[in-house]
């Protein structure tokens, strides 16, 4: 156990080691596991050497992150406990959110903070790690597989697009699409499923294969309300594990130089004009898909300027705890969008790259998913 002393310090006696509870054999081991920051979910497990945490090798744990120095902090152990102890780092290392000097106890449970990320000190069964470890690696499987169905940029031409899609530590039901249903019709949407987990993903494919279809027998692709009529019959959420799913769904008639579009439960999308001086929200008062059999799906119509930009989004995007509380909000994030553009930077890889610059975040607790397609 541990015990504060008058001058800040603790004084520690070592936990007895080989016999777990009730006398078994004891597996455990003390890990740092990423929660914050890139690779989160990543384990270290915690050996006789200790590990020396920096921004660069030959440290053992490289965290790429600016604020984080070369040799940061060096984690190991002593008589069974877990010890921090600060490098003489330029932005210091903090332990259940103190700033530390010297070698600092980390009880099971604490986490420490270096620059951005965020590392949290476990003591758990190897079992369970390795159990764990392959749940991990089915869902990196199911992961790469959605992945695998996102559809390339479009560099050139009447329509040109580009995304990011930063994963969270959870595989999320984030999915989108876009294809020219013919030469002058061009269809884009954004879905986002209910839940986390290789079955919330699964479900996002078997959704997003059929908007992918440029032809269904009895429906018409480009009435967009009647589109998602079509999904909401298809996967109601009594034969689908009761799994719901937000959706926007776009169609742009690139002559007429008009897009209709209908939100399911969805937050808006936002159309951006070439001078940058609205960001104007479509969006249509629908449920959710999956909610209600029957429902007559609404739709709206707007027209497209030349150069004009459809912005589509998760709410990953704007759900992003910034600290004591606080929440970046969608009325954070949609000034972004009027923004100047950035030599060098894809619209959507600009908006990402500003929002973690005003967040402070690297990481996200949902999948950050943004799509960008402009009209010629």
């Amino acid at each position: 156990m541990a015990s504060d002393d008058d001058d800040g310090t603790k004084t520690v006696i070592g936990r007895p080691t080989g016999l777990g509870p009730r006398g078994q054999l004891d597996d455990r081991a003390h890990y740092l596991v990423v929660v914050e920051g890139e690779e989160r979910g990543r384990r270290f497990e915690l050996g006789d050497k200790p590990l020396v945490i920096g921004r660069s090798a030959p440290a053992a744990i490289v965290v790429p992150d600016a604020l984080v120095s070369r040799s940061h902090c060096r984690v190991g152990l002593a008589m069974g406990e877990v010890f921090v102890t600060d490098l003489d780092s330029s932005n210091g290392t903090y332990v259940a959110g103190e700033r530390i000097t010297g070698s600092f106890l980390v009880s099971a449970g604490e986490r420490i903070t270096v620059g951005s990320h965020v590392l949290e000190h476990e003591y758990r069964s190897r079992k369970e790690v390795h159990a764990l470890h392959e749940i991990d690696k089915d869902l990196e499987n199911a992961a790469q597989y959605v992945r695998a169905l996102l559809p390339a940029e479009i560099a050139a031409g009447r329509v040109r697009t580009d995304w990011v899609l930063q994963p969270s530590a959870k595989l999320g039901g984030d999915a989108f699409g876009y294809h020219f249903i013919d030469e002058r019709t061009f269809a884009i949407y954004l879905l986002d499923v209910t839940g986390h987990g290789t079955e919330a993903a699964m479900h996002a494919v078997s959704v997003i294969n059929v908007l992918r279809q440029r032809a269904i027998p009895g429906v018409d692709v480009r009435d967009t309300g009647r589109m998602a009529a079509h999904l909401n019959e298809m996967f109601q959420m009594d034969r689908h594990g009761n799994m719901l799913q937000s959706l926007w769904y776009g169609v742009c008639d690139l002559e007429a130089r008009t897009l209709a579009f209908t939100s399911a439960g969805h937050h808006a999308g936002y159309l951006v004009g070439p001078g940058r001086e609205v960001a104007a929200p479509l969006e249509t008062a629908n449920v959710l898909i999956g909610m209600m059999p029957g429902y007559a799906f609404k739709a709206g119509r707007v027209e497209v300027p030349p150069g004009s930009s459809l912005f589509l989004f998760s709410d990953g995007a704007f759900e992003i705890e910034v600290g004591d509380g606080d929440e970046w909000g969608i009325d954070n994030l949609v000034p972004l969008l009027l923004e100047p553009r950035q030599a060098g930077l894809s619209e959507s890889r600009r908006v990402l790259e500003t929002v973690k610059a005003r967040t402070g975040r690297q990481a996200f607790e949902d999948d950050f998913t943004l799509v960008v397609a402009t009209f010629a």
